[in-house]
């Protein structure tokens, strides 16, 4: 479990996913609030936590409902403006929730979806950490997911140490520069 003490990755496996049960679960009557029994009919839809459903779909009991986040409307939005898309606030683990669900659904097409979100994303964010001030958080900033964040505050943090580091080394530069004063046209012709 490579994120066992990630509280990050703890967050994110406590999504909701909906499941279909494969087979008939007695004593669990719980996980499903509308059952007035406790016990889980096959076919029954329910919604779980991904770290349970994750391992009830290894065991070939439940099949994961393809979450809305890599939905038609959802890939039709990111088409459109992949900029505007808020995953922010909707979705904020939306790249590693979808790299952990990708091999338990039958929907092959969120992995180039996930890699064609982040192409599209990663150029705009990019150029704001270059630009974005010091002290001001963008508005932008709220739309970005967890893994897009800490990237854009890696990068604006990069930003500043060579400001930083460009300031320090310009005053060696423009002394050098300086120091050399041009000839001008009267100073290179012979006089006459």
């Amino acid at each position: 479990m490579p994120g066992y003490y990630d509280i990050d990755d703890i967050i994110m496996e406590e999504e909701a996913v909906s499941v279909v049960f494969h087979v008939g679960a007695n004593g669990v009557g719980l996980l499903d609030p509308g059952s007035e029994t406790n016990c889980v009919e096959k076919g029954a839809k329910i919604d779980l936590p991904f770290w349970l459903s994750q391992e009830l779909c290894r065991r070939r009991a439940v099949s994961i409902i393809v979450p809305p986040c890599f939905n038609q409307k959802m890939k039709k939005d990111v088409q459109a403006d992949a900029a505007c898309v808020d995953l922010g606030t909707r979705y904020p683990y939306f790249y590693e929730f979808g790299c952990k669900i990708f091999p338990l659904v039958g929907d092959k097409s969120i992995g180039p979806f996930l890699r064609h979100t982040f192409a599209s994303r990663y150029k705009e964010m990019l150029s704001k950490s270059h630009t974005a001030s010091i002290n001001a958080i963008p508005k932008f900033v709220l739309r970005l997911s967890k893994e897009e964040y800490q990237m854009f505050d890696a990068a604006k943090s990069s930003m500043v140490e060579y400001k930083k580091w460009r300031v320090s080394h310009l005053g060696l530069t423009k002394s050098s520069l300086l120091g050399h004063k041009r000839k001008t046209d009267s100073q290179l012709s012979p006089s006459s």
